[in-house]
């Protein structure tokens, strides 16, 4: 098959792969239908983390299910299916608790751009829709298995409720399907930090009542004059930059909270700051597959369509560019068609 390898910065190439086989009796193995480059993924491509050997690359899938182990009855070859990037069995403490993305049997995707993909700990990660959707329905439905779900998590760990009003740092595919649910859990003002005309106009189409430019203490300050010189209630951080959770922590409120969700680079928080500020703290990895099923919902009703986000298609062959274009911000998120 063909799949994506990372060989150093700035060097991704298509090569031919060996077929996924199952190996445990927990496997399945699905056909990709439509796969993505994350902006997580530049992270390594930017040289900001290790690379070591070349290995394949992506996380975020949606497609057909192939073969399955002899463990797995929750679903079968022929089925159309939606997974996380972190794989769960959703029985255990952990999972029970809803935190399957720290599930004890826990293992990261890092294969899903290519053509096929074995999908550990498939009985409790996989969720089949009732039917094959409409492609047209396949941008949204992989994005429920990051971004969206990445972004519906910033706002619950941000404790968004209706009435409130909540911050979102960041306007890549994440912080755009954060604006998204903190829509739909029912926030009255949404704030879009964004310098990007078009990721503006999205984020307002998603909800935004308000966008701000400015950054840092300027920023701060911009969301202050907004919000009565308190702050807000909820920030949802979806960048994982020191500057991010400063701009984050210091926007929100007395009381206030901060869901930060972007992966965190040269972070530090000051504890005597953060003592005084009265504000809560929560993040980490999406637990995705909690909401996978609402959210799959939401997508096939059409009630929301995160799919706009991908703004660039490319076929497979041509994922290198894919990884140019959001590194230059020339596009939000590209989507890959095997």
């Amino acid at each position: 098959m063909r799949g994506a390898v990372i060989h150093a910065p700035g060097d991704v190439r298509v090569e031919t792969l060996d077929d996924p086989k199952i190996l445990q009796p927990t496997d399945a193995i699905i056909r990709t239908a439509v796969t993505c480059v994350c902006g997580s993924d530049l992270w390594p491509y930017r040289g900001l983390e290790p690379i070591g050997d070349p290995h394949p690359m992506g996380h975020e899938y949606v497609g057909v299910v192939e073969e399955v182990g002899s463990e797995v009855t929750s679903v079968k070859p022929g089925q159309f299916v939606v997974g996380s990037f972190a794989t769960s069995d959703n029985t255990c403490a952990n999972c029970r608790n809803g935190f399957q993305a720290n599930c004890l049997h826990r293992e990261f995707m890092s294969t899903c751009q290519a053509e096929y993909v074995r999908i550990p700990n498939a009985q409790g990660t996989l969720v089949a829709t009732e039917q094959t959707p409409a492609e047209v329905f396949w941008p949204g439905l992989l994005a429920v298995s990051d971004v969206m779900g990445t972004g519906w998590w910033a706002a619950d760990a941000a404790e968004v409720r209706p009435g409130s009003t909540a911050v979102v740092v960041g306007d890549g595919a994440v912080g755009l399907c954060g604006v998204i649910a903190a829509k739909e859990r029912g926030a009255e003002r949404i704030i879009a930090m964004s310098r990007h005309a078009s990721r503006q106009a999205l984020a307002r189409e998603f909800g935004a009542t308000d966008i701000v430019t400015e950054r840092g203490e300027e920023g701060v300050t911009r969301i202050k004059d907004l919000t009565g010189g308190i702050g807000a209630d909820s920030v949802l951080e979806c960048v994982g930059t020191a500057e991010a959770m400063r701009q984050g922590l210091r926007s929100a409120r007395p009381g206030g909270s901060v869901g930060f969700v972007g992966v965190p680079h040269d972070v530090a928080i000051e504890g005597q700051e953060l003592f005084y500020s009265h504000v809560g703290l929560r993040g980490g990895p999406a637990p995705v597959r909690r909401y996978l099923p609402d959210l799959i919902d939401l997508v096939l009703s059409g009630r929301i369509n995160p799919g706009k986000v991908f703004d660039l298609t490319l076929p497979l062959d041509q994922v290198a560019e894919g990884y140019r274009a959001m590194d230059e911000r020339s596009a939000i998120k590209a989507l890959l068609t095997p």
